[in-house]
């Protein structure tokens, strides 16, 4: 070896380093934004209540996000995707785009935004375990612990903020959960083999004709109020968390797998809660800044890469 490759080797070797950490910190990043975007999504929709009814609400949310997003697809000329991926996509529409919107929507009638909260504090261990599960990925024991602990953390401070007391509303919270968990691990698993915003475009547009109905059965039955507050609250949940959310988060996603993504997550409802004090006006604990720091702590473990097993010889 010359003196001058020698010289160039370390160089190399860091800029190869670099190069494949750029991935990750571009993933890390748009899962993050994704997480922003869902964290107004339970006081945008508690503006939505204010002007339409649970159904209504539901149904407008699916229509325009819906019709967004296909008039996206439309101007770009994307081509439908192939029949073997339409059941992926059912799954993910069944789970993000219907399941987890209508049930949370039912379930803040009878509870506050903080306490729904706890579903978002359970969600990226649920998304972890449904991930494993789904695509045989085995994340190491400390993932696990900071996962656990992350949840145990965001359970604990959510619940006593609510006062310690279950709501009616627990059912569909935790139904939620389960949908939504099963919807982004076959959407991370989509965004490997589509671009991550087609995964949830095509979704979208699939539940265009639930959108329809249940916006014409919603608004045939229950009252409407307009104002300023619902309406820009109906239209974030529609286009801001249902597409725009979305797209940052599957293609994060697709990046740095749903497992480590879904990590992320653990401070929604800690950004949920801020947003509340700010939006609904409601009141902080004291406690936040604590939780806060311990569930930063539980992301940094999760987001580590795990080393080389030991007894591995290259």
């Amino acid at each position: 070896m010359t003196a001058q490759n020698s010289a160039t080797l370390p160089n190399a070797i860091a800029v190869r380093g670099t190069d494949a950490r750029r991935p990750a910190l571009g993933g890390t990043t748009l899962a993050a934004a994704g997480v922003v975007a869902f964290s107004l999504t339970f006081p945008g929709t508690a503006w939505g209540l204010e002007s339409f009814g649970p159904w209504s609400l539901f149904g407008l949310r699916c229509l325009l996000a819906g019709l967004t997003a296909g008039a996206f697809l439309l101007a770009l000329r994307v081509p439908v995707p192939a029949r073997a991926h339409w059941a992926g996509l059912a799954v993910v529409a069944g789970g993000v785009v219907v399941g987890f919107p209508l049930l949370t929507t039912l379930a803040l009638q009878t509870s506050t935004t903080s306490h729904a909260a706890v579903v978002v504090g359970l969600l990226p261990l649920t998304t972890a375990v449904v991930s494993s599960l789904r695509t045989g990925a085995r994340p190491s024991r400390r993932f696990w612990a900071a996962a656990v602990a992350g949840a145990v953390v965001v359970l604990g401070f959510t619940v006593a903020q609510s006062g310690g007391a279950l709501s009616a509303g627990d059912a569909l919270l935790f139904a939620a959960l389960l949908v939504c968990a099963a919807g982004y691990t076959e959407g991370g698993r989509l965004a490997r083999l589509l671009p991550g915003w087609q995964v949830i475009a095509w979704a979208l547009v699939l539940c265009l004709p639930i959108g329809l109905a249940g916006s014409a059965l919603g608004l045939a039955y229950e009252p409407v109020e307009l104002t300023g507050r619902g309406v820009a609250g109906l239209v974030w949940v529609a286009v801001g968390s249902s597409f725009l959310g979305l797209y940052v988060w599957y293609r994060g996603m697709a990046e740095i797998g749903a497992a480590r993504a879904s990590q992320l997550q653990l401070a929604q409802p800690l950004l949920t809660l801020l947003w509340s004090v700010l939006l609904l006006g409601e009141e902080l604990s004291p406690a936040a800044p604590v939780a806060a720091c311990a569930v930063l702590v539980c992301i940094a473990v999760t987001q580590r890469p795990d080393g080389p097993k030991r007894g591995r010889t290259t």
